[in-house]
């Protein structure tokens, strides 16, 4: 799906003047289904957003958009049909105002439809885009545009399943990656073997992290994720419970686990991570670019989490270009924190980003080409490929 939104060249002069918004929708087809604990993806979609300014530069984002199935196609029509043209008619204005105007003038109509999710989602893709687009016309790295002092980031693997997470484990390490993240919260038995596999595989030095996916209540979190982390020597245990439990069960749980807790994919406003930021719940917060906030929102976060002693790790699990964004505001905040690569297929991750984040002995080195440092082809990926 692509498509054209256009607008007459604004005055000269402006930060940046958007003329033209694009987006495409597309899925790839992968042999094994990614599962977590609520729910599977059969194949791998991807919503890409490329924009324009009076000048011709242009400079592409990409929207949150795995679940549910139709989440793609929806996104990209929202896209073409009103948030596009929302961010045409603002006008002049800075990238780093993108996603707070665009939610601003989108507030009622949030409302009305009750979508606030995939408008945020939009929202934060095309603030990605505006801020490449301005990487790419100061000439610089996104990272070093944002204030980044270097480009060398820690990564890990994520996304290891329960199917065979030893020889995914094996083949990561091949890849260069030195920590590792598991999903569990598929019943207790499971989740013990694939700890299990991963650490005799790892050994006890390696670092070793898992992802609940919200899959536990309270009591289980905090039975099985002190029992967990003791055993297995976690690093820290993501999103063990709902996002959106009372504070009072993430006290109870952050009390009784013993190890760092980590979350953030599904905050949704800067009000909501100041709580998670003064709550002392956390030891980790992962907001992600394409989901919420873009560029603009996700790097003030990464600020205020640093500020207080609190690591940022960018949740990410897309294509290429919100995966390069993600390395970019990563490097530009600093810190100690990890880019998270889907272990998992993923064709539009590969074409757009695979040769740019290549892991050395768990580290990323990103480059000094301008914007997010990828060239991306519109046109053959409007033709699939």
């Amino acid at each position: 799906m692509t498509s054209l939104i256009t607008s007459e060249p604004a005055s000269p002069g402006a930060d940046i003047s958007i003329v033209t918004v694009e987006a495409l929708a597309l899925r790839a087809a992968i042999a094994v289904p990614v599962k977590t604990s609520f729910g599977v993806m059969t194949d791998r979609p991807a919503v890409f957003l490329r924009v324009r300014d009076q000048a011709g530069a242009e400079g592409f984002g990409e929207v949150w958009c795995n679940f549910p199935s139709v989440g793609a196609e929806h996104r990209a029509r929202l896209a073409l049909s009103v948030i596009g043209p929302a961010l045409v008619a603002l006008g002049p204005l800075a990238a780093g105002q993108v996603f707070d105007r665009l939610m601003s003038r989108l507030h009622i109509l949030a409302i009305q439809s009750g979508e606030w999710g995939p408008i945020r989602q939009v929202a934060a893709g095309l603030d990605m885009a505006c801020h490449d687009l301005a990487a790419r016309k100061a000439g610089l790295p996104l990272w070093r545009h944002l204030g980044g002092l270097s480009g060398r980031i820690r990564a890990y693997a994520s996304g290891i399943g329960p199917e065979h997470p030893a020889d995914v484990i094996a083949r990561e390490r091949s890849h260069g990656h030195t920590a590792f993240k598991l999903k569990v919260g598929f019943g207790e038995m499971t989740d013990r073997r694939s700890l299990e596999a991963a650490r005799r595989t790892l050994g006890d030095a390696a670092t070793l992290m898992i992802d609940a996916n919200q899959g536990w209540t309270a009591p289980e979190a905090a039975r099985l994720g002190a029992d967990l982390a003791r055993a297995y020597g976690l690093a820290w245990i993501e999103e063990p419970i709902a996002a959106d439990r009372p504070s009072a069960e993430w006290l109870e749980v952050a009390g009784r686990i013993g190890t760092a807790l980590a979350a953030g994919e599904n905050m949704n406003a800067m009000a909501e991570f100041d709580a998670a930021i003064g709550s002392g719940c956390f030891g980790v917060l992962q907001p992600d670019a394409a989901k919420w906030g873009g560029v603009s929102g996700c790097l003030a976060v990464a600020k205020r989490a640093l500020a207080a002693g609190i690591s940022y790790c960018p949740h990410y699990l897309g294509g290429g270009i919100g995966l390069m964004a993600s390395a970019h505001l990563l490097a530009a905040a600093g810190g100690p924190g990890l880019l998270e690569i889907d272990s998992n297929p993923n064709p539009w991750r590969d074409r757009l980003a695979g040769e740019a984040l290549k892991v050395e002995a768990g580290l990323v080195t990103l480059s000094e080409a301008p914007g997010l440092g990828i060239d991306v082809d519109w046109d053959r990926l409007a033709r699939g490929g």
